[in-house]
């Protein structure tokens, strides 16, 4: 064959091309294959049962399928003709492909024999990899297309509707059902086609012998070569790393062992005759029981070539061969391959440490980042594929490695550093091209004997390309181009790989040696990304889920692995490598299953940071819970026997370990279960500290944000846990004792800012701003609630049936003695004193108490509604007694017409309860809020201190809205005039409204002496109050009326007066009461008329005075305080 000739053939261009074709066709035909495989996903006409009796006769009458005289048959296939090849199209034309491509690789493969072209992989490289892995995949396409069950039924069924559309069969549908028929046994006829090719794929096979035996030595031959270390010989440090093959350096082994088993699987002819192809096909049985074909699709190289040896007359030997290597792979590989682990696992962490310290290295040594990457990549993918198709094995442990995720680690570190100084490795490459490759290539021309004018044009654009190169390129961040290059070396293989080539690349074996060498430079100017894909990509992990989960759970199982965990969520980058521009419909599912992964991986390990960090804060809140002064009542009473010299108890209780004691250790080997979590932390730390942010797809994902997120939740839930709420027995813990655990877990959680590159004060300030809402994120009750709801059920509601009492000198609620309640009371004065409001107001914050108060002031409405409900039972009653108050002939009949007076004191003292209990809380809260922002406090105060009765009602209520939610009491409550406007109804008009209101007032007024009959309405001096919380009418009375006559825009002043006129003349008549039962308390009830001037801001002691006599009352203060010592020691 001429020169001119071999030219015209494109050897190179059509090898380049067929490669990515066939990559692409392999890629349909595997989705092919994973679509029809599962029911959810293959064509719905697979799956219907009226479509069955159509795709057995298809199947049946396969390829000849007469559709005119087969109506009956395939009657559903013509009702649904138009969707059928609609659906069917695409699966269709991906076979049509595969025959096409089939086609093309015969023609190049005939030619290429027809050429006698030579291969060795360390001399004309780029042209026998191209040449073999144009072999192994063309065998991959056919033999997964053998692997598709339905490949019949879907072009058939095709065909047939494609036929009935269009009233012909489709062209190309004969020669694509004879290519189905004649690869249902694959192997067998693949084997038959490469006959005439045997040998020229056993020389490329054999150039691999050297290489392939040296890159499958055991760990031992490399720790003793020192293999990847830069410190083995400190002198040639700098030295640039060469070789006379380089890019066989960083070849795959895994992709070598695929050439040889297929190769020779293909082309067997001299396995019989040649001894040393037996040794390097041995060599590569022994290494693995299985090779990918693609992605998760294995190949068992032994049981396939032992049944299709075994077919084969005159080939028992080498069937005996394929057994020795399977029992040598079952009893060594996994041992081989786990010392290899080990091995690169020191070597690739030294490296890494050192690059990263001496970052100028890389320029000289790229090599070595190169090979460590594909090193440790081979030996990875080993264990993926073996892991998942090794089922029965006596040593399970070898194909198990819990460190795994430490070396893939250690590889991403050199990814990151070669990707982060990719400048200075340009720098040197640079240099290195322009005056030391451009001038040996430019000897190595001039040294050829032969140099036709082609091939010369050619290599002396090389050395003029190579030599015009500056390092300024690179400080100006330029582009690198040297696509064409590559491509002129790659013809330049072609045309002097053929027999009798003027040129031949056999006989200048320096010249192939150098291009290598500049290849090699050439790409770490414009292809690093490209190689390291080439070298380092793990994207089979997104194919062997199980795998890839079950070594992720393994490593966060391992403490000593922890820090590493972070490499899986690393890895779901470079699932994007395996898209394929033919098969756009991966993608979605490719996208999904990545972001799936990194997030999985991310919550996990975020979790257990989480876990731990809640287990550190609940240690140290059980510490702080020790400090609290309940615990210190055992030593004041052992310290006070002591001092008292009283004999110790004969049964003595165990001595209680003192606060701090935990710091006290004689041997700092012996760890506690602090040590233990903290240092858990801090390798979990490490690992979502390492990456700012990770690229998935086109999704950015930030690691820290993980833990950030779990924290929140975690310390959301631990802070409604140390709530303690007791739903059965209605117990919860004190407000005090929960915020000295929430400040424990502050102070700890704080320090987590120092180990995690997270913004935990924002994350506390969410978490605690979701406490003072009722439901936080999730949906779950808050503090606020659970506290609200207690607060609410248990001690007001035990407040208003008469079993607590509201303590106005002691600004507490308080549990009445048991036995005049004759039951055990919830101790209320541990939860509502000044001291626990203000710990409630510092957990559940301003928007929390607002939350709070709305609750009190719904039960307070309801309350109210039924008062108005009691005053129009009354309503002419009350009429009367209003324009009749001063006819005392009159009075007492009209009072006596009055139905439920005791009813109308009950609920309107259950208001003046929750009223009180509001107010302790508001102090609380005002406490808080002036401790934390006096600056705020001040202006808020002084501006309700201007408000005057001449600003406009609407103006007042807003500032007094202000005032409250700081805490600061006002004449007017803002939010009890906003629940009461929300309960009038339509029905009746304002003024109604307004009457009810007054006449509310009167029959108050006339109700009060009933008082006096009640055993429990006697003035507790020591309280402050009464024993039926009746003192809180006054409260009661004040801000509903107050609030009313607001909401109805009328004088509170003028109405409290009119109250306070028929309260005395009321009280005024129970001195002239006869029945010692019903006057019983008379003096205590008169102090309640003081109290009720004491409460309000309207009301005066001379406004009292003028229609009461204050004799009364100073007479009524000294029988009280006369009268309660002798009650006491009664």
């Amino acid at each position: 064959m001429s020169l001119g000739s071999v030219y015209q053939h494109k050897l190179a261009e059509k090898l380049m091309i067929l490669n990515d074709r066939g990559k692409g066709v392999l890629i349909r035909i595997y989705n092919i294959k994973k679509t029809c495989s599962d029911t959810k996903t293959k064509p719905p006409f697979f799956s219907e049962k009226s479509m069955e009796s159509s795709i057995k006769y298809i199947n049946k009458k396969f390829p000849n399928i007469d559709v005119r005289s087969s109506t009956q048959h395939l009657g559903p296939v013509h009702k649904d003709k138009s969707e059928i090849v609609k659906c069917l199209s695409s699966y269709y034309m991906s076979f049509v492909d595969v025959m096409e491509f089939r086609d093309h690789v015969y023609e190049l493969l005939n030619t290429i024999d027809a050429c006698q072209c030579y291969f060795d992989i360390n001399i004309n490289y780029s042209f026998t990899k191209s040449y073999l892995d144009l072999i192994v995949t063309y065998f991959s396409v056919i033999v997964l297309m053998s692997r598709i069950e339905d490949r019949k039924s879907l072009i058939a069924l095709f065909n047939c509707a494609s036929e009935m559309l269009q009233g012909h069969s489709d062209p190309t549908y004969a020669r694509l059902a004879q290519m189905v028929l004649e690869y249902d046994n694959p192997l067998k006829k693949l084997s038959e086609e490469f006959g005439p090719h045997t040998k020229t794929v056993t020389e490329a096979l054999m150039s691999l012998y050297f290489l392939f035996c040296r890159r499958t030595q055991p760990a031992e031959q490399w720790r003793g070569a020192q293999l990847l270390s830069l410190l083995s010989n400190p002198a040639s440090m700098i030295d640039p790393s060469g070789s006379d093959t380089m890019p066989c350096e960083y070849l795959s082994v895994e992709t070598m062992e695929r050439w040889i088993v297929i190769g020779f699987l293909l082309s067997h002819g001299l396995l019989n005759t040649v001894p040393v192809s037996v040794e390097l096909w041995k060599l590569a049985l022994q290494g693995s029981h299985c090779i990918t074909l693609i992605r998760d699709e294995a190949f068992f190289i032994h049981r396939v070539t032992e049944d299709f040896f075994g077919s084969i007359k005159g080939y028992g030997k080498r069937v005996a061969d394929v057994k020795e290597c399977k029992e040598h792979f079952m009893t060594q590989s996994g041992q081989f391959h786990r010392a290899r682990r080990f091995f690169l696992r020191s070597a690739v962490k030294e490296l890494e440490a050192i690059l990263s310290d001496e970052p100028g290295l890389l320029g000289p040594k790229a090599l070595f980042a190169f090979m460590a990457l594909s090193f440790c990549r081979d030996e990875i993918n080993w264990l993926i594929r073996h892991a998942e198709n090794i089922t029965k094995t006596k040593t399970p442990e070898d194909y198990v490695d819990v460190h795994i995720a430490e070396l893939i680690f250690h590889m991403e570190a050199i990814r990151a550093a070669v990707k982060k100084h990719l400048s200075v490795i340009q720098k040197y490459h640079i240099q290195y091209l322009a005056r030391f490759d451009a001038l040996v290539l430019s000897d190595v021309i001039q040294n050829l004997t032969v140099c036709p004018e082609e091939e010369s044009v050619i290599m002396s654009s090389f050395v003029s390309s190579l030599s015009a190169l500056s390092v300024k390129q690179v400080e100006n961040k330029e582009t690198f181009d040297f696509r064409s290059l590559r491509l002129d070396w790659f013809r330049l293989q072609a045309y002097t790989s053929i027999a009798k080539a003027p040129l031949s690349l056999r006989d200048n074996p320096d010249l192939g040696k150098v291009m290598n060498l500049i290849m090699f430079h050439s790409w770490m100017l414009d292809s690093v990304e490209e190689l390291l894909v080439e070298t380092s990509d793990l994207s089979l992990f997104c194919f062997h889920v199980r795998t890839f989960e079950k070594m992720f759970l393994m490593t966060m199982e391992e403490p000593t692995a922890l820090r590493y965990s972070i490499a899986f969520p690393m890895i779901c980058s470079h699932f994007s490598s395996s898209i394929h521009e033919m098969c756009p419909e991966e993608y979605p599912h490719l996208k999904n299953c990545s972001l799936g992964f990194c997030n999985n991986f991310l919550d996990e390990i975020s979790k257990q940071a989480s876990n731990c960090a809640m287990d550190i804060c609940a240690e140290q809140c059980n510490l702080s819970e020790k400090l609290l002064p309940k615990h210190c009542a055992a030593t004041i009473s052992k310290a006070r026997k002591k001092r008292l010299k009283k004999p110790p108890p004969k049964k003595a209780e165990p001595e209680r370990e003192k606060p701090g004691a935990e710091s006290q250790r004689r041997d700092r080997s012996v760890t506690t279960n602090l040590d233990k979590l903290h240092l858990t932390l801090s390798e979990l730390s490490m690992a979502l500290n390492h990456m700012r942010s990770i690229r998935v797809f086109e999704h950015v994902v930030t690691p820290a944000e993980y833990l950030s997120s779990q924290l929140e939740n975690r310390f959301g839930r631990a802070l409604v846990n140390m709530v303690n709420f007791k739903q059965a027995t209605r117990e919860i813990q004190r407000p005090s004792e929960v915020l000295q655990g929430m400040r424990a877990f502050l102070s700890t959680l704080k320090s987590i800012g120092h180990l995690v590159n997270i913004d935990v004060t924002r994350t506390i300030r969410s978490t605690l701003l979701q406490q003072t809402q009722p439901t936080d994120a999730n949906g779950e009750p808050t503090i606020t609630a659970l506290y609200t709801n207690w607060y609410l059920e248990c001690l007001l509601r035990q407040a208003s049936s008469g079993f607590i009492i509201y303590s106005p000198a002691r600004k507490t609620f308080m549990d009445l003695p048991t036995e005049i309640i004759g039951e055990q009371g919830l101790n209320a004065e541990e939860y509502s004193d000044v001291s626990e409001m203000k710990a409630l107001a510092e957990l559940i914050g301003p928007y929390g108490m607002k939350f709070m108060s709305e609750n009190l002031m719904w039960h307070v409405t309801s309350q109210i509604v039924e008062l108005k409900k009691l005053v129009m039972e009354n309503m002419d009653v009350l009429v009367q007694i209003r324009s009749n108050f001063s006819n005392s002939e009159l009075m007492p009949s009209l009072l006596a017409k009055l139905n439920s007076p005791d009813n109308l004191l009950k609920r309107m003292t259950i208001i003046g309860v929750i009223l009180s209990f509001r107010a302790l809380a508001q102090e609380g809260l005002r406490e808080v809020f002036a401790n934390h922002c006096p600056f705020i406090m001040s202006p808020i105060e002084s501006l309700k201190d201007l408000v005057t009765p001449d600003i406009d009602i609407q103006v007042t209520l807003s500032i007094f809205e202000l005032a409250t939610a700081a805490g600061v009491p006002c004449d007017v409550d803002p939010s009890l005039v906003a629940a009461l406007s929300n309960i009038k109804t339509d029905s009746s008009s304002l003024e109604e409204e307004y009457k009810v209101a007054c006449l509310l007032q009167v029959f108050l007024a006339v109700s009060l002496p009933l008082l006096a009959s009640d055993p429990m309405s006697f003035y507790s001096i020591e309280n402050d109050g009464y024993n039926n919380n009746i003192h809180c009418l006054a409260k009661a009375i004040i801000q509903v009326s107050a609030a009313l006559f607001t909401l109805y825009n009328k004088n509170i002043e003028i109405h409290l007066k009119e109250f306070l006129l028929m309260a005395s003349g009321s009280l005024l008549q129970l001195g002239e009461e006869t029945d010692k039962l019903k006057a019983r308390n008379r003096e205590s009830i008169l102090i309640l008329l003081n109290l009720i001037v004491e409460e309000s801001s309207f009301l005066t002691v001379d406004m009292l005075e003028s229609c009461f006599p204050y004799v009364l009352l100073r007479n009524a203060y000294h029988e009280v305080h006369r009268a309660f010592p002798t009650l006491t020691s009664a």
